[in-house]
């Protein structure tokens, strides 16, 4: 989740709420992601202030293009590095390639920052926590050029099931969002009918990706129960066996809290 980012003409929940929301529905440790300069500082701050966040910081690939071209790339990859040595912070991420919005000309330096962020992931033996958007077989091409971490988690996963198969072969962790509830994501939950309940995670991208039926509103953490049971319906597991799952496989990706 991102509790730094809040939607085009809305507030961002304050984090307190955010936690609070989410923990009377019993979802109780959260990641919270940080994509640019001033997300990955307030991260670090908000995982000191609650105990209930972990913090993911990176450099999102949307904002490598930009920040290389203003000269300030390597001084935001700098403090990352320097945040991921940070015993709350357990993921470097969420990076990786987008090509929706970025276009040819920005995705060499995407590349680069990509791999940038899987070397600081394997020397701070942190999760690495992947977005791929239209860039599936180029992620798994840097990935395994570079040299995979030993925890892969790759974040609201959008492949095909040859894709899934494909993860799943090399133990790396899917985690799924709200989109896997859209009517027009069956596509989607053939992927994750063949993932084993071991390397399966659930997350929100709040304020994005807002589960059915609540589509059109800010997504939270206390949704997350929305999510769970379709996919354990799709898994045709019972929620509780699915949410135990998700519970242990997060604590191997991400540690204890």
């Amino acid at each position: 989740m991102h509790l730094d980012i809040a939607r085009e003409g809305e507030e961002a929940l304050p984090p307190s709420e955010a936690i609070a929301a989410a923990s009377s529905v019993g979802v109780t440790r959260l990641v919270q992601v940080g994509c640019d300069p001033a997300g990955v500082r307030l991260t670090g701050e908000m995982v000191q202030e609650y105990a209930a966040l972990l913090g993911g910081v990176a450099v999102h690939p949307n904002e490598v293009p930009r920040l290389a071209a203003a000269g300030e790339l390597d001084a935001a990859l700098a403090e990352i590095d320097a945040l991921a040595a940070d015993p709350r912070v357990r993921a470097v991420g969420e990076t990786g390639l987008d090509y929706f919005r970025t276009g040819e000309d920005g995705r060499a330096v995407q590349q680069d920052g990509f791999r940038a962020h899987i070397e600081l992931a394997k020397r701070h033996g942190k999760a690495l926590v992947i977005h791929d958007r239209d860039a599936h077989d180029d992620v798994i091409a840097v990935l395994e050029d570079a040299g995979a971490p030993d925890r892969v988690v790759f974040h609201c996963f959008s492949g095909d099931v040859e894709m899934a198969r494909h993860c799943v072969a090399r133990g790396w962790f899917l985690s799924f969002a709200g989109t896997v509830t859209f009517k027009n994501a069956a596509a989607l939950r053939v992927a994750l009918a063949v993932v084993p309940p071991s390397q399966l995670l659930v997350e929100t991208d709040a304020p994005y990706l807002t589960p059915m039926p609540y589509r059109g509103r800010p997504n939270a953490s206390y949704l997350v129960p929305i999510t769970v049971r379709a996919m354990a319906a799709v898994k045709e597991l019972p929620e509780d066996d699915l949410a135990l799952a998700i519970a242990a496989n997060t604590e191997r990706a991400f540690d204890p809290w």
